[in-house]
């Protein structure tokens, strides 16, 4: 039997679990893969401390994103938090390595993205999409390729991936969204951090840089992260 590796759990109380995902792995289930999922993991670890415990998604990370999952410990506070996401959250906070020299130091990006059959997202119009809403801001870049600070006020489907690619900068390692580089063999973004706010309670949580990133960025992470502070 497979070993499960042990969750990164960075905050933990009577209401919220918040978990580093790793890259690689499944946030839900699919049709194809049931139980290599972080809320499998989630699940188990909170049913070895009390067997009447339950867990809920709050929401997800695509599969090759590591970084920060928020999980609820009642369905009543899963329910309150996914229905007024954007009004809970105030800071969706990732860092992204994209192909290619970004020229502008930052920016904000509106588009309209939509999903088709494939359940492939795209850019189309305002009457045929969702408004996604995307800033930046660029940490460092030489011609080949860019590390950015991004932030989301909207949490649509592969919205930063795809949003990247539709600028002809996309993130490296995201072959769906054609990036031909690859060079920290893992797709180059990660949800650093996650701010909300529950009933005048303010909660921040920063998760670990993947150390794939600091191969190509160590010193100017470590700038990151010092300036965060």
């Amino acid at each position: 039997m497979k070993k499960t590796k042990k969750m990164d759990i960075i905050y933990e109380d009577k209401e919220l679990l918040v978990i580093n995902k790793p890259a690689g792995l499944l946030t839900i289930a699919t049709e194809k893969e049931k139980n290599n999922t972080l809320y499998h993991q989630a699940r188990e670890y909170i049913k070895k401390q009390n067997p009447n415990n339950k867990i809920f998604i709050v929401h997800r990370l695509d599969k090759d994103t590591s970084g920060i999952v928020l999980f609820a410990k009642s369905e009543k506070l899963k329910h309150m938090l996914q229905k007024n996401w954007n009004d809970y959250v105030f800071l969706r906070e990732y860092i992204a390595i994209v192909e290619g020299r970004i020229d502008k130091n930052s920016g904000t990006i509106k588009s309209y993205l939509t999903e088709d059959k494939r359940l492939h997202t795209y850019e189309t119009d305002s009457k045929h999409g969702k408004l996604a809403i995307t800033n930046y801001e660029k940490l460092t870049s030489n011609k080949a390729y860019s590390l950015l600070k991004v932030t989301i006020e909207t949490g649509r489907k592969n919205q930063i991936r795809v949003v990247f690619s539709s600028l002809n900068h996309p993130i490296i390692g995201d072959k769906k969204y054609g990036a031909i580089k690859n060079p920290i063999g893992r797709l180059g973004l990660h949800a650093i951090r996650l701010g909300i706010c529950i009933n005048d309670k303010k909660y921040l949580w920063t998760s670990k840089i993947p150390k794939a990133f600091n191969i190509m960025y160590e010193k100017e992470l470590k700038m990151y992260e010092d300036n965060r502070r």
